[in-house]
C-alpha cells in the first residue's frame, strides 16, 4: 500500500467523523482529516528539525520543526503521535508524546484538525529515508534565525507560532 492509499477518517468542522477516504483522494479533494504534530527535543533541549523528501504528497522538500502526519482511520491522535514519531525518527521505545492543544488548520485546498504534542527523545535517531531528506537538532535561537530563510511547511509554521503563544500563556487555538 502506498501512502496515497492509506484510509483516513474524514471529519467536520467539529472534528466529528463523517466518512472515510483514501489519503490521496482526501488530499486531492481538500477533505478535512486529522494530523498529529510532535515537537521532539533531545536530552540537551534542542529541537529536531528536518527537510521533507521531494516525493512527499504534501509540501515536498519543505522544512519542518515537527514530526508527525495523518491519523489513520479508527486511530486516535495519541496512537498516531507515537507511531508517527517513532517511524520518522527511526526509533522504538519512545515515551508517549504529551498532548498540548488542538487547532483547525485551513488554507487554500487544505484542511485538517491538528493535535500538537511534545516528547523528549534521548535515543539516537535514524530518520526514515522516505520521509526525511536532512535533519539536525537546533537550539531555539538557531531555529528562530532560520524561520525567515528556509521554506517551511505552512501547517508546521502555524503550529510553531501557536505553540509559542501557548507557552507564553496565550490561546493556542
Amino acid at each position: 500500500m502506498t501512502p496515497a492509499d492509506e484510509i483516513l477518517d474524514i471529519v467536520d468542522e467539529n472534528d466529528v467523523v463523517v466518512g472515510r477516504a483514501p489519503r490521496g483522494e482526501a488530499t486531492a479533494r481538500g477533505l478535512r482529516h486529522r494530523c498529529a504534530f510532535i515537537e521532539v527535543r533531545d536530552a540537551e533541549g534542542r529541537l529536531f528539525v528536518h527537510r521533507r523528501t521531494p516525493g512527499k504528497l504534501v509540501f515536498p522538500s519543505h522544512y519542518d520543526m515537527f514530526v508527525g502526519g495523518v491519523v489513520g482511520a479508527g486511530e486516535s491522535y495519541d496512537e498516531a503521535a507515537l507511531r508517527e514519531a517513532e517511524e520518522e525518527l527511526g526509533v522504538s521505545g519512545l515515551p508517549r508524546p504529551e498532548p498540548l492543544f488542538k487547532f483547525l488548520y485551513e488554507s487554500a485546498g487544505h484542511s485538517w484538525w491538528s493535535y500538537v504534542y511534545r516528547v523528549r527523545c534521548e535515543l539516537p535517531v535514524n530518520p526514515q529515508v522516505e520521509e526525511v531528506a536532512w535533519h539536525a537538532f537546533l537550539t531555539d535561537d538557531e531555529l528562530a534565525g532560520r524561520i525567515g530563510d528556509w521554506e517551511w511547511v505552512p501547517d508546521g509554521l502555524e503550529a510553531y507560532h501557536r505553540l509559542r503563544a501557548f507557552r507564553a500563556g496565550g490561546a493556542a487555538s
